[in-house]
């Protein structure tokens, strides 16, 4: 495995439309690994494949016990709810800004080996997945943001209480 470099916003790569994964090959499987480091590394909450410069549709979501679920081809099948929250990314380092998202989501993906699966996520998952599957159709989360916040001040200083 090998910690790839993370795209940063401006880098036309994150504007274009992900081609859809057809081949579940040792390829795409040492892609998934190499974004499982990179990510671990990063300490965020998912990577989509065109943050390390590879246009496929595929990305790993953070679900709630804190593993990494990889979800290859996805697609939001049904939303619910709304919630509006903070969000961040690895490519627009240091900036955050609020987000309206659906609250709850399911969403039809495929495995690394090509095998279907349906997973259903609520608040902050439901919101990481549709983070990284807009990163799979050229979208950043700029481009929702309503306002943008100091994260610190959003969320106040622990070490003052």
């Amino acid at each position: 495995m090998a910690i790839r470099n993370i795209v940063q916003e401006g880098d036309a790569i994150l504007a274009k439309k992900c081609r859809p994964v057809t081949e579940f090959n040792e390829k795409l499987h040492i892609l998934l690994d190499d974004m499982h480091e990179t990510l671990a590394r990063a300490d965020g909450a998912g990577l989509a494949a065109p943050q390390v410069g590879i246009l496929r549709a595929c990305a790993l979501v953070m679900v709630d016990d804190g593993s990494y679920l990889e979800i290859i081809n996805p697609v939001i099948e049904e939303t619910s709810g709304i919630q509006e929250g903070p969000e961040g990314c690895l490519s627009v380092p240091g900036r955050f800004g609020i987000v309206q998202r659906p609250d709850h989501v399911q969403v039809k993906a495929q495995d690394r080996n090509g095998n279907f699966f349906t997973y259903t996520a609520d608040g902050f998952t439901a919101r990481a997945f549709c983070h990284e599957i807009d990163h799979l159709s050229g979208h950043l989360f700029t481009e929702k943001v309503t306002e943008y916040i100091d994260p610190e001040t959003y969320y106040g200083d622990s070490e003052e209480e």
